[in-house]
């Protein structure tokens, strides 16, 4: 197999689809023919046609698409997939890490493999040498595939499943990630068109979390979302979301052409009728276009951040926003944080892979350069629910007109308020 795989990304360089397959079927009648010959030199029988056609189908598979990887990527139980040069180490849904067994011989084997990979990306021919190093893309199943070299001591590849399964907020709840009381303010708040931050940390299913709360958007509604690399996948739900539109950054191309950034596209969608904006990762110039956004009528908007809790979320927004090309001041950002984001919603993941939605954030207002916030909602790892403020008297208001008992929100019992 690794001979099959040199010959058919010899030293002319990567080639994509139609012409790497030929190559390597050309590869692959050349071995075959070598081993019939043999056998029949050494008096040995050879393999009838029909052998020979399953073998050289299993062959074909293994070097093109997605080669050693492809049996990996169909294991619906891993979530996963990390290459430390020939180590190979997968993490399952329930959060358990396993060592497999290599599928490349070689570091160069396996530079070899993401280069095709790159040449055949769905979003156009990408680069991955010494002069492009880091490498981004998505897989054609909609995994997606970071892939690093000489800036590493090994090649390393990395691939992180999305499965686009829709998934709502009582089978989180069954998960033991949110409560049933906290089940009925999130739902209540999506239908109320409150603007909600979800934060977290790598890994902690803020998509997951962002999946479940937009599957309680009406189906009359329009839908836009705004991707980096396609995760979300709410337009394939066609029965949930009818009028759904993908949007996906592009990078790049070979020569450095055809660049489209999320802030572009956030622009654009702002164009495109939406009743709602969702992007699937604020982290960069697009956090002023989407706060604006938010802002200005486009209310029901939703988005996730990396933070550590949903304090926190506020000055990760700010120093995004401060780094934006508008270069707002810090207390024109904060008032536009306060303008913009009704809700943060914070999800935690223990060590050993639950997760649980720890925190939610009103924000309430501005004060110079400070967002003010009140912390309404707050449960530890095992499901205590511990003390919290009480929500401002316009989002009980407005909770309730949706379904939302808000005396139900955390119990006397637990220390909470009651209003």
């Amino acid at each position: 197999m690794r001979r099959l795989s040199a010959a058919a990304a010899d030293d002319e360089g990567p080639l994509g689809g139609e012409d790497y397959r030929r190559r390597a079927e050309r590869a692959i009648r050349q071995v075959l023919d070598e081993a019939a010959q043999r056998a029949l030199n050494q008096g040995r029988p050879v393999l009838n046609a029909s052998t020979e056609r399953v073998v050289a189908q299993r062959a074909l598979a293994q070097v093109c698409g997605l080669g050693p990887l492809q049996e990996l990527l169909e294991d619906p139980d891993i979530e996963n997939i990390n290459l430390t040069g020939t180590q190979v180490w997968v993490r399952h849904s329930d959060g358990t890490r396993e060592r497999r067994a290599p599928i490349v011989a070689s570091e160069e084997e396996l530079v070899a493999l993401v280069r095709r990979i790159a040449a055949e990306s769905p979003s156009g021919e990408r680069r991955f040498d010494p002069a492009a190093p880091i490498l981004d893309m998505p897989l054609p199943d909609g995994s997606r595939l970071n892939a690093v070299m000489e800036v590493a001591h090994t090649p390393v590849v990395s691939i992180r499943r999305h499965r686009y399964r829709t998934i709502a907020l009582a089978q989180l709840r069954e998960a033991g990630t949110v409560d049933t009381d906290l089940v009925r303010l999130l739902r209540a708040a999506v239908r109320a068109r409150r603007n909600i931050v979800i934060t977290g940390g790598t890994g902690a299913g803020k998509t997951t979390l962002l999946r479940a709360l937009a599957a309680e958007i009406p189906s009359s509604e329009r839908i836009v979302t705004i991707e980096d690399v396609a995760e979300l996948g709410l337009h394939r739900d066609t029965a949930a979301h009818p009028d759904a539109v993908a949007l996906h950054a592009r990078p790049p191309n070979v020569e450095g052409a055809g660049e489209i950034t999320v802030a572009e596209l956030v622009r654009t969608a702002l164009r495109m009728s939406p009743d709602r904006v969702i992007v699937g990762e604020t982290r960069g110039a697009e956090t002023v276009p989407l706060l604006n956004a938010m802002s200005q009528g486009n209310d029901g908007s939703l988005t996730t951040l990396h933070a550590a809790s949903s304090a926190g979320a506020a000055a990760k927004l700010g120093a995004y926003a401060a780094q934006a090309a508008e270069r707002l001041p810090l207390e024109a950002t904060a008032l536009l944080i306060a303008t913009a984001v009704h809700l943060v919603v914070h999800i935690s993941a223990t060590p050993q892979g639950r997760r649980v939605v720890t925190s939610v954030r009103e924000v309430v207002g501005a004060e110079g350069q400070h967002v003010v916030t009140n912390e309404i909602y707050r449960r530890s790892f095992d499901g205590q629910i511990l003390p919290a403020a009480p929500p401002s008297p316009d989002t009980i208001e407005l909770l309730a007109a949706h379904g939302c008992d808000i005396t139900r929100l955390v119990g006397a019992e637990a220390g909470g308020w009651a209003p």
